[in-house]
Parts: C-alpha cells; sequence; structure tokens
C-alpha cells in the first residue's frame, strides 16, 4: 500500500499553498499513485488525469478557490482537484452508487462551480463568472481549464471572441497534451516563455510603459511604437496572434509538468490587465507506462490490472460489432463513410479508419459541423455513417432539423450509449434521443437487441430506406433471447401472439421483458413479450396486434415525456383501446452514476420490477376490458 502522508492530510487547496517546493513534488508522486490505485477498481478516465496532476497543484497554489473559480471543461479531468479539496477520504467511491462523482458536482464541494461531463462549455461559464466579478467588483478570478480536444469546439471560439479584451481577470488555461502548437515553436521560444512566465517579466514591462507614457509629447507614441514591434516579434516567434487578435495575452508554452514554471506563469498572468490565454503543455498518461504509451486506450477505462494494465472486464459491445459491421459493408460499398466527432475508439470505428482512410473522418469535438458535413457528403452521392454517444448527440438537434431531416438527405446517424450508461452519471445518460426526434419528420429510428438485428439495420439503412435513419444501440453487448421468438414485419413476439396481456418494449429492454413473461406465466399470468424492431415510425400493425390485450405494460429505456410510449399510447387511444395501459419509464428525473444494474433498478425498469409491478397489477386492479 503506498504511503499517502502527505495527500490524506489536505483538506483543502489552503494547504497546498503552504507548502514548499519539494513538498508539492511528493505530493504529485502521491496523487499519481492514489490515481492509478483507485481508478484500476473503480474504472474512469485515467490518461487525462495522470496528465493534470502538476497543472491542478499549481492552479490550487496560484489562485484561492473557492473565491477564484476554477472551471474545468469536460471534468473528467478533475480527480486531482477532487483530492485537493476535501475528498481524499471519498475518493474510494469514486464513480460508485452514492459516492463522488467521475465529473465535477456542485452538490459535492463548494470548489465545484457547475456539473460538468460535455466539452467546450468552459470558456463561456468562466467568462460569466468573469462578468459578475466585475459587475460586482471584486478582485477573484475566472479560470477556465480547457484540452486541445476541447479546443476543437466551435463554442470555445464563440466565447474567445465575446470574452476577450472584456474582462482582466479571466484566466483560460490551455492543455495541450497533443503538443501540436509546440512543435512549431523551439528551443528558442521555449527560453523565451520560461522568461515571459515570470512575473518579473510583466512588472519590469508595466515599469517601463509607465515610465514612457509620462514623457511628453512623445512618451506615448515610443511606448505604442515599442509595443508594435514587441508583438510582431512575439507572434513571429509563438504564432500567438490569433488569441491576441482575439484580445487575449498569450502566455506559453509553457511546460505542464514544471509547478515552478505553471506558478510563475499563473502569477504573471494575475498581472495582465486583460484576459489571459496561459498554453500549457502535458503529456497525457504522465507518470504510468501503460498509460503513456497508450493514452487512447487508458482514456476511459474499465477495472484493470496495475502491474500488466490489462482489463480485468472481458466481453464484446455493441460498438465493436457496428465497427465490423461497417467495415464489411463499406468494402464492398464505396460511398459508404464514416464520420465521428472524436470518439473513433469509443464508437468502434478503428478499423474502417485503418482499413479506408480516405473515407474517414474525424472532426474533432465539434458534434454539430459533423452532423451538417454529414449533409453535405450525402448531397454528392455518398452515404455518410455518423457515429455517435447518444449525450453528445444532443448537441446536434438543429442540424438534424434543418441541415438532415428537412433537406431529405439519406445518411445514418448510429447512437452509441443509447439508454443507461452506468458510471458516468447524469451528463452521460442517453435517455433523451428517441424523445429529441419524436416531432422531427422524415426521420426513422431503429433499436436493435442482437448483433444481427444490429446488421439487419444498417442493410435497411444504406439500402431500402430513404431518410435519416437513427440506429441506437447500448454501451453493453447483447443480452440473452430466448427461442421462440415470433417474427413479424416490424415486431417480435414472445412465447405467442394470442396472449391476453402485453409488455411491450425496444432495445435491450427486450430480453428483461422475456425473462419476466417466462416468470410470470409460471404464476399463471397469460402475458406475451413485444418488440418494436422500428420505434419511429410506430408501426400500426403492431399497434394492432395488442389492441385486444386487455393490459398493456409499456416499459421505455427512455424519458416518458415524448417517448415511443406515449406515441404507442396514443395510436391504441386513436383506435378505441378500453384496456389498462401503464407506461414504465424514466420519470422527470436526472438518474445518478452507478451501474446499469441499479440504474434499471432505481428507475423499475429491471425484470424483477417488471415482474412485481405486473404481478401486483394483476392482483389489485380488477378485470380489464378485452
Amino acid at each position: 500500500m503506498e504511503n499517502y502522508e502527505l495527500l490524506k492530510n489536505i483538506k483543502c487547496p489552503a494547504d497546498v499553498r503552504g507548502m514548499s517546493e519539494q513538498e508539492l513534488e511528493i505530493l504529485c508522486s502521491q496523487i499519481r499513485a492514489k490515481l492509478i490505485e483507485t481508478v484500476s477498481v473503480t474504472g474512469g478516465h485515467l490518461a487525462s488525469n495522470l496528465g493534470t496532476v502538476e497543472l491542478t497543484v499549481a492552479l490550487h497554489k496560484s489562485f484561492n478557490s473557492p473565491e477564484d473559480s476554477v472551471i474545468w471543461d469536460v471534468g473528467h479531468q478533475s480527480y486531482t482537484h477532487k483530492l485537493l479539496t476535501g475528498r481524499y477520504s471519498r475518493f474510494s467511491t469514486l464513480r460508485q452508487k452514492d459516492g463522488i462523482s467521475g465529473f465535477t458536482r456542485p452538490d459535492e464541494s463548494e470548489h465545484d462551480l457547475f456539473y460538468s461531463g460535455h466539452a467546450g462549455v468552459s470558456v463561456s461559464q468562466a467568462a460569466g463568472v468573469a462578468a459578475v466579478n466585475a459587475l460586482k467588483g471584486n478582485k477573484n478570478y475566472a479560470v477556465a481549464v480547457i484540452g486541445d480536444g476541447s479546443f476543437t469546439n466551435g463554442m470555445v471560439y464563440e466565447a474567445l471572441d465575446a470574452a476577450g479584451s472584456k474582462f482582466s481577470r479571466l484566466i483560460v488555461v490551455l492543455n495541450d497534451n497533443e503538443m501540436s502548437i509546440s512543435e512549431n515553436v523551439g528551443s528558442l521560444a521555449r527560453h523565451l516563455a520560461v522568461v515571459r512566465a515570470k512575473p518579473e517579466y510583466y512588472r519590469f514591462k508595466a515599469g517601463t510603459e509607465k515610465t514612457l507614457n509620462r514623457i511628453p509629447l512623445v512618451g506615448k507614441a515610443v511606448s505604442n511604437h515599442i509595443f508594435k514591434l514587441k508583438t510582431a516579434l512575439k507572434n513571429l516567434i509563438y504564432s500567438s496572434s490569433f488569441f491576441e487578435d482575439l484580445g487575449f495575452r498569450y502566455i506559453g508554452p509553457v511546460d505542464g509538468h514544471n509547478i515552478t514554471q505553471l506558478c510563475e506563469a499563473m502569477d504573471a498572468a494575475k498581472l495582465v490587465n486583460q484576459p489571459v490565454l496561459l498554453h500549457v503543455n502535458t503529456l497525457k498518461g504522465k507518470g504510468y507506462d501503460f498509460a503513456e504509451n497508450s493514452p487512447e486506450k487508458f482514456h476511459g477505462v474499465s477495472r484493470f490490472d496495475t502491474r500488466t494494465g490489462e482489463s480485468t472486464i472481458a466481453g464484446d459491445s455493441f460498438s465493436e460489432k457496428f465497427g465490423e459491421l461497417l467495415s464489411a459493408f463499406a468494402a464492398k460499398d464505396k460511398r459508404i463513410c464514416a464520420v465521428t466527432a472524436a470518439m473513433g475508439i469509443g464508437t468502434g470505428l478503428e478499423r474502417f479508419a485503418a482499413e479506408f482512410p480516405e473515407r474517414f473522418f474525424d472532426v474533432g469535438i465539434a458534434e454539430e459541423h459533423a452532423l451538417t458535413f454529414c449533409s453535405g457528403l450525402a448531397a454528392g452521392g455518398f452515404i455518410p455513417v455518423f457515429a455517435v454517444y447518444s449525450t453528445f448527440f444532443q448537441r446536434c438537434y438543429d442540424q438534424v432539423v434543418h441541415d438532415a431531416a428537412l433537406q431529405g438527405r439519406k445518411m445514418i446517424i448510429a447512437v452509441d450509449r443509447a439508454g443507461f450508461v452506468g458510471n458516468d452519471g447524469e451528463t452521460h445518460q442517453g435517455i433523451y434521443d428517441v424523445s429529441m426526434l419524436s416531432g422531427v419528420p422524415n426521420v426513422k429510428i431503429y433499436s436493435p437487441c442482437t448483433y444481427q438485428e444490429l446488421g439487419n439495420a444498417l442493410y435497411n439503412a444504406f439500402y431500402k430506406d430513404d431518410c435519416v435513419v437513427v440506429i441506437r444501440y447500448p454501451r453493453s453487448g447483447e443480452l440473452r433471447i430466448p427461442d421462440g421468438i415470433e417474427k413479424k414485419s416490424v415486431y417480435d413476439v414472445y412465447p405467442h401472439a394470442d396472449a391476453s396481456a402485453a409488455i411491450v418494449t425496444y432495445g435491450r429492454m427486450f430480453s428483461f421483458a422475456c425473462e419476466a413473461v417466462d416468470r410470470l406465466v409460471q404464476q399463471g399470468i397469460d402475458i406475451k413479450a413485444v418488440k418494436l424492431n422500428v420505434i419511429k415510425p410506430l408501426d400500426e400493425e403492431c399497434v394492432q396486434s395488442v389492441a385486444d390485450c386487455g393490459r398493456i405494460y409499456f416499459y421505455e429505456e427512455g424519458v416518458r415525456s415524448g417517448g415511443a410510449g406515449e406515441g404507442f399510447a396514443l395510436m391504441l387511444l386513436e383506435k378505441g383501446y378500453k384496456g389498462r395501459f401503464c407506461l414504465r419509464a424514466v420519470e422527470n428525473r436526472f438518474v445518478p452514476h452507478e451501474s446499469v444494474s441499479q440504474q434499471l433498478e432505481r428507475c423499475g425498469l429491471d425484470c424483477d420490477a417488471m415482474v412485481e409491478f405486473i404481478k401486483n397489477d394483476f392482483d389489485t386492479v380488477g378485470d380489464c376490458c378485452e
């Protein structure tokens, strides 16, 4: 067991501010060991957190949180921040039920100002906080910490453009772990960056400008001329004019693993009387060889063996199968293209990218652009497939309506992580996409529950459907489906179509429904499970097939409002249905982080809950019309 003597005694950031340089180095070492030890058990985001240890320590040494607001973009790299803000004793509960979140949460700590989970929002939030500070006349700082990956999100540039030159105590820390900018800088620029990052530089600069400006007649002109010469030289060396044109003073690049340089740069940034862009270089996975060598693999991990770096959880997934199927189709059809918003690995597209690089497009964290880009591909006769997590698909609503459905474009949107996602919690749940799309014309939604059905849905989308096709599937692998399924046109029935009651559902919920039917039949209840293979548009034949059932129980792993269940109920009502209809879905709530099975149980959507609810309904509610 690692000795965490320094780390475990930190109760708040003030304890960090009192540490010596040697103590800070020891602290960083202990933090890395704690991160590896904990995440190997709980799963989570490892590489990004290992890369930001010194940066986080420097932030809490230089700034006075929570008076100074430190705002983390995405928040998945805030584990060190949690350890330094009084959450060490609970850190072993990371991402577990009733434990601390893998992202920032205001209900966890006063040092977390916002819920986080999506990229590109921190600069806008920090600008808003800086505006409040200015309006209140206080001297607090607003600091946004954002990675170079998030910097591909268009909202960041909207915020930079709007905030430039406006708020003197706004600091944007660009955590660059790909070294995409600094490779072109060279040793001279790195040396000058260290000099420029020292507070003494800005004190001297401010004093010089003040003295020159006092010289009658020529002082101001000389000062301005020197500033222009300096800016031109600096831009030649740093290529930083982009940020300065937006009204930000550029400092960097700074070694993100050198606490002394980091603290000097941050102290310097506080002396600048305008918004600052502090450019920091870090190494993703720093301090753990497996993560350094494979940062993509260790970005988000399940439980793993710290000695080998190998996952201790086996099994395939819909994401992997989707990637295999898409590559197989693309090998035979050169019109098929794959598009991702910086999630190529997460969505299973590594194979496609390797086999068809000319037809693979990673547009960065820019979901809105990705979908409209697909519209352009479709207009040119190609068949784009946009693979995106359900939670990030939410960003594309306007583009789905205006650039896809309205234009009548044939494209496929592969919605990964549909339904509950488990330990990532509220910000990542995939329970809104069906409701989001329910009112959009010219959209068809498949919800396969097996790999074979996934392949069938892709085939239909490529060669039978002529609209925007959404294929949604869960984070997990396929679940057990019993034998004896009756295949209909766009729906399936188990065990037979003549039962007097029905559980209607879609996706992986069908596995739970089939098991519930088996258990209920054993208790003397005549009931069947019906699976919708297409949930938009709902099939008239399927609705008619259960219209004679006295009781219908619709189970949906998504929000109730605007979901498929409400649409199904309306169609039944329009057909004059007089029986009992019960809709079980996610009510008006956000679902917290815990395992998927616990989330299903929490919302009454697991097999046990189905059996209990339906059995109780039969016992307590009288005969229903048939």
